[in-house]
């Protein structure tokens, strides 16, 4: 098991039923939490399965104007002032959490888990990563450092509703929607299918969200089983 401290002025864990405006989860998702412990150690040979996410600062909310394009940028270049759009974001501002994983081995994997857990809580310490750690949107920087003791609030408990519990990236022949990095075995090749996010009853009782181990089953059928 690993433990994390992360914070931020700022963060938008963004809720995929609103399809214009951003709009933030009150709290940080499993999936984002993972994105955080894999900015800072990453191996193939390995997965992160969030087990509890304690709410140390929860936030206000505050509503932003931002500027964003309203197409994807590609190989062909375009002016910026054509497709300029002006977009409200629901964000929350100044939150502290502490994330709580386990490093689970691939099937493939030759070395032991302790190994990989020495080097991430080495990494903490010293303040490494391999890119900034972000809080849902790359914009809104996250720090971090091992936990110092303090706890999440008791009495903080809420129902959070269904959440993004994380994105399964499935291979498939017929439904290529886009290209993507499979690693196994024999390595990293490029692969085509397509995304399917996952959703959980979320709540968070006595300032903790907890993830049970059994809701990685469907991701991990979803991903290592190939679809036609």
């Amino acid at each position: 098991m690993v433990t994390v401290k992360v914070w931020g002025n700022y963060a938008c864990f963004t809720r995929p039923e609103f399809k214009v405006e951003r709009v933030s989860y009150p709290v940080i998702t499993p999936s984002a939490a993972r994105g955080v412990l894999e900015a800072i150690f990453w191996k193939p040979e390995f997965r992160y399965e969030i087990r509890a996410i304690g709410v140390l600062k929860k936030g206000s909310e505050m509503v932003i104007l931002r500027n964003e394009i309203e197409q994807r940028q590609g190989s062909n270049p375009f002016f910026i002032e054509d497709t300029r759009q002006q977009r409200c974001s629901l964000v929350l501002k100044n939150v502290a959490y502490l994330i709580r994983a386990e490093m689970v081995l691939r099937s493939w994997a030759t070395d032991p888990v302790y190994k990989y857990r020495d080097q991430f809580n080495r990494r903490v310490e010293r303040g490494q990563c391999y890119h900034r750690p972000y809080l849902g949107t790359r914009e809104y920087a996250a720090f971090f450092t091992p936990p110092d003791g303090e706890g999440p609030d008791p009495a903080l408990n809420m129902d959070l509703g269904m959440m993004l519990f994380d994105i399964a990236f499935v291979e498939s022949r017929k439904r290529a929607d886009f290209e993507f990095v499979h690693h196994g075995p024999q390595g990293s090749r490029r692969v085509r299918g397509y995304a399917r996010p996952l959703f959980f009853p979320a709540r968070l009782e006595q300032g903790w969200l907890k993830v049970l181990p059994e809701m990685y089953d469907e991701l991990y059928r979803l991903e290592e089983g190939k679809s036609a």
